[in-house]
């Protein structure tokens, strides 16, 4: 009998969003050059098992997921994402990739309104390059640390700041960076208008009340394009 989707965490654990197990079936299957027919026929179960598995938000048992990872030449840890804690980008290069330069706009698209990103700065031990989180207002980026944090001395200095997305089923993703001269901001009406801004507090936690601004002169960027792949990100 084909394997039916079960609910809750299932095998594929906590922390696991929905449909990721779909997604590494789906990659490591086009790896290999298998149809969904093939791989039902290697995993024992149907077509129409396999296409929901990937399309939908399944979590497959344990036993079918053995029968899975043995039929598509990995294991269940690849496929349920239990090498997660390791640094992006283990896996193999893509069929064919190609490196694409981004465009300026392209590029502030991909920066978003927020999120997480790295500042390259200069520090007494030398240099230093520190996660901050981030928001994008009026074609500058913006972000909170602390007077006495690493991040402060980035100010009234030019710096680096870049954001970049592994997709590491698919091998291909994008980095951003933007280069510019960083102040504070203590005026407390910006200082207020920033805190409004603010999608979050910072993830470090603490009291980072000390608000500063790059001012990019040059935003760049690059895509790893697999072309034909599943969930590709956006094309050029």
């Amino acid at each position: 009998m084909p394997e039916q989707p079960q609910t809750g965490r299932g095998a594929s654990g906590p922390g696991h969003a929905k449909g990721d197990v779909g997604r590494r079936v789906a990659a490591r299957r086009q790896q290999l050059g298998l149809s969904r027919e093939d791989l039902a026929l290697r995993a024992g179960s149907a077509p129409g098992y396999i296409e929901y598995l990937e399309e939908k938000t399944a979590t497959p048992g344990m036993g079918f997921l053995l029968r899975l990872a043995d039929a598509l030449e990995t294991t269940v840890t690849m496929l349920t994402g239990g090498s997660a804690d390791l640094p992006p980008g283990i896996g193999r290069a893509g069929d064919h990739p190609e490196l694409v330069e981004l465009g300026r706009d392209q590029c502030w698209a991909l920066l978003g309104t927020h999120g997480v990103g790295r500042i390259a700065v200069t520090t007494a031990k030398g240099p230093a390059i520190l996660p901050v989180n981030y928001l994008v207002t009026q074609g500058e980026i913006a972000f909170r640390t602390s007077s006495d944090a690493l991040p402060a001395g980035a100010a009234g200095a030019e710096i680096a700041f870049e954001v970049d997305h592994i997709d590491d089923a698919f091998s291909q993703g994008w980095s951003v960076l933007a280069v510019g001269r960083a102040r504070t901001v203590t005026e407390p009406e910006g200082v207020a208008k920033l805190d409004r801004q603010a999608y979050s507090a910072p993830w470090a936690g603490g009291d980072r009340d000390l608000w500063i601004v790059v001012a990019p002169d040059r935003v760049t960027g690059r895509r790893i394009l697999v072309r034909g792949a599943p969930g590709q990100l956006g094309g050029r």
